[in-house]
Parts: C-alpha cells; structure tokens; sequence
C-alpha cells in the first residue's frame, strides 16, 4: 500500500525536524550561534486520472483529475542569520557586530573563514585571535605594554600605552558582506567558508552603508528562542506520531485483506 511508504516519509522528515531542533537547543548559548530551520517540499504525485483531458473522447474536458502525492522530502535547512541580543562582558577584546557582517579570520592553511563570534584574545606574539587561534584579518597586533584597548563603532583599534596619554592606532577591521548569507557552509566553531550559492565576500569597513558597527565589550547571543523551539518540537513530536499511526492503520488495513483471501 503506497500510506505505508507516504507515512515513512513523514516520519523520516519529523525526525530530521526533532534533529534541527535539538541542535538549537544544544547551542542556546553558543556566542553568535544562528537556529536553523527544516524545510520540506511534496514529493511527485501519481496521476491517477489527469485533468484537461477529454472525457472518454467527448469534448468535455474533465476539470480537476484524480493526483495522489507520494510524500514528503527534505528541501533545505536553512541558517536564519537574524541578529542575537547582546550581552555585555566588559572584556575589552570582545567585540561584537550590530547588522549585517561577518569577521574575517585565517585558518592554519591560510584559508579566510567567517564568523559573527567575536571572543577574541591575543597570542603569544600580541596578535588577535579567535579562540581556536585563528588570526583576524587584517592582521592587528597589540603592543606589549598596552595599558587600555579600544575599539570604536567604526572598527578603528587603537591603544594607550604605559606612561603616555594619547591613544595610538594600531589598526582598522573590516568586515565582509554576502548576497546570500544562507549559502554559506558551516564548519563548526562558530566558522562558515564561502560557496558559490553565497557569492563572493564584500569588505567594508564597519559603519559604511550596509554594514555592521561594532560593539566592544559585548558579544553577540545565540538567536534561538526557547520557547519557539519547545513549541516545534512538540509539533515535531505530534507529527511523528501521526505518521506512525497511519503505518499502523495501514497494515492492519492489509491484514484485513489478506484474512479475508483466505
């Protein structure tokens, strides 16, 4: 019976619904972390009888057919990049982006990755870094000796060393821009790499029209919202269970048949 293999699709797609879900869930605190969010589309429909046809070679035409769906699939599980609340730390190199933008950090094999978590330190040698040691791009490096850092909205960094007044500029963000932030690829640790469904990288400096201003002291929340994910995955969970009952009816649907043939 085509219910038992319609319903197995159902389910399969509620339980890739719970998984999104639950990895929400599990990054409620992740700096910068983005929900997702399961998409689905009907699978192909079996016509049983097509509509705009003649009516046994008459010229009616017959108005509306007979199309059984056959399913459920996955479409997409789409990264809803909607800015997070942020939380204020007080630690001088926490930075993060009010708006549209992305950090530019390198990788150990010199690839530029992005990200919206803006922890950052310094390394051994007073050079930014996130927490993975990844170096930020433009390279900025923090004198030894540096008594203060700021960071203003325009991502100018500049410091104030010991026994002097006046601060000194050591360096200038910028930041990176996509037509399609959906399309870029999750890596883990709070890093995405481009793809050809995100276009290339635009930089900018902070505050230019269309980009992020920057916010020291501060980091960027994960955007998930407690109580919207508990609310869908209880809707996950019923859907589940609808599913599994019509499996249920549709077998013994069979098995009225086939004690019936005997």
């Amino acid at each position: 019976m085509r219910a038992l293999a319609i319903a197995a699709t159902g389910m399969n797609a509620q339980q890739l619904h719970v998984e999104v879900i639950a990895n929400n869930i599990a990054n409620i605190n992740t700096t910068g972390f983005k929900r997702a969010r399961a998409e689905f589309t009907d699978l192909l429909y079996q016509a049983e009888r097509l509509q705009g046809t003649s009516n046994r070679g008459s010229d009616n035409m017959i108005p509306e057919g007979a199309q059984v769906g056959l399913g459920v699939r996955t479409a997409a599980i789409r990264n809803l990049h909607v800015q997070g609340t942020l939380s204020n730390t007080g630690n001088r190199l926490d930075l993060a982006l009010t708006g549209r933008g992305w950090f530019q950090v390198t990788d150990a094999s010199g690839e530029t990755l992005y990200t919206r978590a803006g922890a950052f330190n310094t390394n051994a040698t007073g050079q930014l870094v996130n927490p993975d040691g990844y170096a930020i791009i433009p390279a900025i490096q923090i004198p030894q000796g540096a008594t203060d850092i700021v960071v203003n909205e325009s991502g100018m960094v500049s410091v104030r060393l010991d026994g002097q007044v006046a601060l000194q500029q050591v360096g200038q963000l910028t930041i990176a821009n996509f037509a399609n932030d959906t399309g870029l690829e999750p890596l883990g640790g709070n890093l995405y790499r481009t793809t050809s469904a995100s276009g290339t990288a635009v930089t900018g400096v902070p505050g230019d029209p269309g980009f992020a201003t920057v916010r020291q002291g501060y980091l960027e929340s994960s955007n998930v919202d407690p109580v919207r994910e508990i609310t869908e995955l209880i809707s996950a969970q019923r859907a589940y269970e609808m599913n599994s009952k019509v499996i249920t009816a549709a077998d013994e649907m069979a098995a009225t048949v086939s004690k019936g043939m005997r």
